[in-house]
């Protein structure tokens, strides 16, 4: 597998293993992993990125995030060698955070998980209930907001948006969300329940797959931070810093 270390070898704290969600190579989307990877390397951390086996630099077959298990042990095996002493946290957006909930951990010391992916299926072969949750998901959060917006109120009131629109929307997000639990959230939860090390679950509040996480797992979890400015890859300004002062908190937790 082809990777990437960076940051001084005499590092002093914990190591920083970053795993690639869905199809991404590890430079991640719009470049935000090789970003993030940089600013934690230069805080006198040890952090690899790496292509799992089938994508992008690496050889061999992609086993997608359900088999990657194998990928990020070696991976971990590999950064033990280049940080000795270290303890490590592996981190993973979507199916990355994913896939390390389902392998509990495959051998790091702390987990960071960011916006899990918990819909059955295979990306778009997800099944029509948890199609359903999370579009439910994201209609509930988009009109509590603009509910609570006085602009989009007086547009309603002026007769600039459609009110048929608006009713079919409502209704819409009145459905009862699924109350069955699928396979993929036992399993995760199973698997990290067989992890020990500290968890910290990082959420952005603008994405999809993030409120339909929230949905189907427990609710009070003391370890969820959320990020109010936040889309699924934290790219935006404010959300970028936020996601580099907590990863940072993590590994100073180790």
């Amino acid at each position: 597998m082809a990777a990437t270390i960076e940051g001084p070898v005499e590092a002093s704290g914990a190591a920083l293993l970053i795993v690639s969600g869905g199809h991404e190579i590890r430079s991640g989307a719009w470049g935000g992993q090789a970003w993030l990877a940089a600013q934690i390397a230069a805080r006198g951390h040890r952090v690899l990125r790496f292509d799992r086996r089938g994508i992008g630099e690496s050889e061999g077959f992609n086993a997608t995030y359900r088999g990657s298990g194998p990928d990020i042990a070696s991976a971990i095996a590999f950064l033990r060698q280049h940080a000795p002493g270290r303890r490590i946290v592996a981190m993973g957006n979507c199916d990355a955070a994913s896939a390390l909930m389902l392998a509990s951990g495959s051998g790091a010391d702390g987990l960071i998980l960011c916006n899990p992916w918990t819909i059955e299926g295979e990306d778009d072969d997800a099944d029509e209930t948890s199609r359903a949750g999370a579009q439910v998901s994201s209609l509930r959060a988009h009109y509590r907001a603009r509910l609570t917006n006085p602009a989009a109120l007086l547009r309603l009131l002026s007769g600039k948006v459609s009110l048929r629109s608006l009713v079919g929307s409502v209704l819409a997000m009145a459905r009862p969300r699924p109350t069955t639990r699928n396979s993929l959230v036992d399993a995760m939860s199973a698997g990290l329940n067989g992890f020990t090390g500290p968890v910290r679950f990082l959420l952005a509040e603008n994405d999809r797959t993030a409120r339909a996480f929230r949905d189907v797992w427990p609710k009070g979890d003391a370890r969820i931070r959320s990020c109010p400015q936040a889309g699924h890859s934290f790219v935006e300004d404010e959300a970028r810093m936020w996601l580099v002062e907590n990863v940072a908190e993590e590994l100073a937790r180790l």
